[in-house]
């Protein structure tokens, strides 16, 4: 793996070395968009609006429209801005993981440390595992700035970037009716189905099936075969009733 960012994790008074890696891949198809007329393949480029010419990558540079005038900005003015906090992810506080509302979650890295900050990070490693704690910190990462949550998975520091609270959206536009009137018997139901389908958090049970199928189609139509394609059977209760249907799942799952 490649290394994305290279900086320290300031625990205290103590410092960690470490490389980010990402922990994350896309499991998705890597389509390429065509000309559906020959299939060749379509390029997007960077056309100056009034010349209509194309403009070399090296020549592109960044701005910020301020009174109508543009202020470009050069790499060092992005590490000036905040040059701690592009080097360095300072724990400001210790939360419990689950207290962290799950929308906030982006994306997870993978904290490796330096021959020189072994020890420390063994340390910290070691009292996050003991203390069942997470720490959370800002750092800055492709010039932007990031919150995240510092914990251990695996006997490895896991970084994973979360949203700040103005980037979830208010939910108070959405509709609900609490005035529905459900009775005891239907919520003892659907809290015994609840109990029916628990089990133990396992991610490695689920796959992205989806993908592997769509690829089934591409290697078929390869061979210029029609692929076999599942039809799809919609479950149709027997009945129109909330209580009954609830019943009927719930002998489904015993049967």
């Amino acid at each position: 793996m490649r290394s994305i960012w290279n900086g320290t994790i300031s625990f205290g008074l103590v410092s960690i070395p470490i490389k980010l890696y990402s922990a994350i891949e896309d499991s998705s198809l890597d389509l390429d968009m065509l000309d559906s007329r020959d299939h060749s393949r379509i390029h997007f480029k960077r056309v100056n609006e009034k010349t209509d010419q194309e403009v070399p990558y090296e020549k592109i540079v960044k701005g910020y429209k301020l009174n109508d005038e543009y202020v470009i900005l050069e790499e060092q003015d992005f590490e000036d801005a905040s040059p701690e906090k592009s080097k360095t992810i300072d724990i400001e506080n210790f939360v419990k993981v689950s207290e962290i509302n799950p929308m906030l979650f982006e994306t997870s890295y993978y904290a490796e440390a330096t021959k020189q900050g072994q020890k420390a990070y063994m340390l910290l490693l070691d009292a996050l595992k003991r203390s069942k704690m997470a720490g959370l910190g800002q750092f800055v990462l492709r010039q932007k700035e990031h919150l995240c949550v510092i914990y251990v998975q695996n006997d490895v520091i896991v970084i994973s970037r979360i949203r700040f609270a103005q980037e979830i959206r208010d939910s108070s536009e959405i509709k609900t009716n609490p005035d529905i009137d459900i009775s005891k018997k239907e919520i003892d139901v659907a809290m015994a189905l609840i109990k029916q389908y628990t089990t133990d958090f396992d991610i490695d049970q689920y796959k992205d099936t989806y993908t592997e199928d769509l690829l089934k189609i591409i290697k078929a139509k390869a061979k210029g075969k029609r692929p076999t394609i599942k039809k799809l059977t919609p479950h149709k209760p027997k009945s129109d009733d909330l209580y009954e249907q609830l019943m009927e799942s719930l002998n489904k799952k015993g049967a």
